[in-house]
């Protein structure tokens, strides 16, 4: 029977030896990061979810402005502003070449950054999707950020690594060289060996990207500080000029000292893993009413992904109901119970009270939102 014999190198080159009939066949294959990024099979290693911003369940690309801290923009990602109403967010179709998606933040006033004042855009990652990195003991790993960026200022910003109890913060700084012009960034940050970072279903860390940041939530840049710092000190700050555009996408978390390329994973697995934390749909379902006279009829659903945890259940808009001819409309959620990371029952209000008792109600074009974000 042939076999097959794999010799490697110093050059970094492999060589398969396949004994034949005719003699033996040598085939060298240069084992540069790029092959084994693309070509090897190296699992989800991007610790990052929805790093490529094409998810956005809750605003389907419309621009929001962010009121409160966290405002939740598109999927993952929440905004952090210190003051409301001074950047807007919005899924973008501008994009560096093999990305079709970016996360916009576009300031909305030339606002006086206060010293205790800040505004970033985070993703908070599930402890159990990085407890393999071991933070906070001796054996913590090493981590390299990459990501593509692009805004219509120039100089150096920058970002934040928090841990779950925002005790620790490693800021870190980047540059962008020229305005209006897509850039790849990398930052390797050594693994912290003490502080609290997650390692269930709560926060493990947070990654940030500032648009402004006070003086007195300023630190060093480059190493894990105790401190609650929102971003390295003498950065650039976005919201201080007004119609300032800040673009990023491809933002990619991994083990390692070494950026690899962002890793694409197919659309349906991402839709999934972000539904773990938000579902939101156009509702169908059957209902029972509450008795003649009733004006709750209650609903049971089971969601499409099993959520991180019970999440909280939120009419957004639309719906109809009724005894068979939709006469009702549900003006809001009265109720819920029986909530669990599987399934949810809850109630309507709904415009007129039903007829018939136990009546079945069917419920539809109701806008439900389910959430179970960090």
């Amino acid at each position: 029977m042939a076999s097959i014999k794999l010799k490697g190198d110093t050059s970094g080159e492999v060589t398969i030896q396949a004994p034949a009939v005719a003699g033996t066949t040598t085939l060298n294959l240069p084992a540069t990061s790029s092959t084994l990024a693309t070509q090897n099979a190296l699992g989800v290693r991007n610790l990052i979810i929805n790093g490529d911003m094409r998810i956005d369940q809750r605003n389907a690309g419309a621009s929001i402005t962010p009121l409160v801290n966290p405002t939740y923009t598109i999927d993952r990602w929440f905004a952090a502003p210190a003051i409301a109403s001074k950047f807007s967010v919005q899924q973008s179709t501008t994009a560096p070449t093999g990305f079709s998606n970016s996360l916009l933040m576009t300031s909305l006033a030339a606002t006086t950054v206060g010293a205790s004042d800040y505004y970033e855009m985070y993703q908070a990652i599930e402890g159990y999707n990085m407890a393999h990195l071991n933070w906070g003991t001796a054996n913590a790993k090493t981590v390299t950020l990459s990501f593509w960026v692009r805004s219509s200022l120039t100089g150096t910003f920058g970002g934040t690594v928090l841990s779950a109890s925002a005790g620790e913060t490693y800021p870190f700084t980047y540059t962008i060289s020229s305005a209006d012009t897509w850039e790849q960034k990398s930052i390797t940050i050594l693994g912290p060996t003490s502080g609290t970072f997650g390692t269930t279903n709560t926060v493990g860390c947070y990654v940030g990207f500032n648009l402004g940041a006070g003086t007195s939530v300023s630190g060093t840049a480059g190493s894990w500080q105790n401190s609650f710092f929102r971003a390295p000190s003498g950065t650039v700050q976005v919201v201080a000029t007004s119609g300032a555009t800040f673009y990023i996408t491809g933002v990619q978390l991994e083990v390692g000292d070494t950026a690899t390329p962002f890793e694409h994973r197919p659309y349906d697995m991402e839709l999934a893993r972000c539904m773990r934390y938000c579902q939101q749909y156009q509702y169908y379902g059957c209902g029972v009413g509450g008795g003649a006279g009733g004006s709750t009829p209650v609903t049971t659903t089971q969601f499409r992904v099993p959520m991180r945890s019970a999440p909280t259940v939120a009419w957004i808009s639309g719906g109809v109901a009724g005894d068979g001819n939709y006469t009702r409309t549900i003006t809001a959620l009265n109720f819920s119970s029986n909530i669990n990371p599987t399934g949810a029952t809850f109630g309507y209000n709904i415009s007129a009270s039903l007829t018939t008792q136990n009546v079945g109600v069917i419920v539809q074009y109701a806008v439900m939102k389910f959430d179970a974000e960090l």
